[in-house]
């Protein structure tokens, strides 16, 4: 199974999130090729700043392996990851990340700023970026564009 397959996947994670209205951000963790854990962001049902999809995707992951480290597992995200969840991704000690989009006002994986690979830290993430950008990116920009013709913000 390629990059392309898994992310294909954490796209269709992504488009629960609008079931309750919450940006269509979507992620899955795969170890030996299979998924272990699924999430899409659930800030909005959940009222819990914390509900990115990246997060419940790691908890999942972490329950199914049994450990809180991630050793052997990918995580692929329709968006580069903010400071909080790239935080997460370092402390799991998560090997691999595969992401759609960039985020330019809050990616942590090198757009704005770089925590999976800081040099001071004690584990660095490889990072793949742009694997289905175009169709990820589509999906964030249309749900705002709905939000602002119905005079919401998010």
């Amino acid at each position: 199974m390629t990059d392309e397959h898994f992310m294909r996947l954490a796209l269709e994670e992504a488009l629960h999130a609008l079931e309750h209205s919450d940006v269509p951000i979507g992620a899955v963790a795969v170890r030996d090729g299979v998924v272990i854990g699924t999430g899409h962001n659930h800030r909005e049902a959940d009222q819990d700043p914390t509900a990115h999809a990246e997060m419940i995707a790691l908890r999942q992951a972490a329950r199914v392996v049994g450990h809180w480290r991630l050793e052997g597992v990918t995580l692929y995200c329709t968006l580069e990851p903010c400071a909080m969840c790239a935080g997460a991704m370092v402390l799991a000690r998560l090997p691999r990340l595969v992401y759609a989009a960039a985020d330019p006002k809050t990616g942590a994986a090198g757009s704005l700023m770089n925590i999976l690979q800081h040099p001071q830290l004690n584990h660095r993430v490889e990072v793949v970026s742009g694997v289905l950008a175009d169709e990820s990116a589509a999906y964030i920009r249309a749900f705002f564009a709905d939000l602002r013709a119905d005079g919401q913000r998010h």
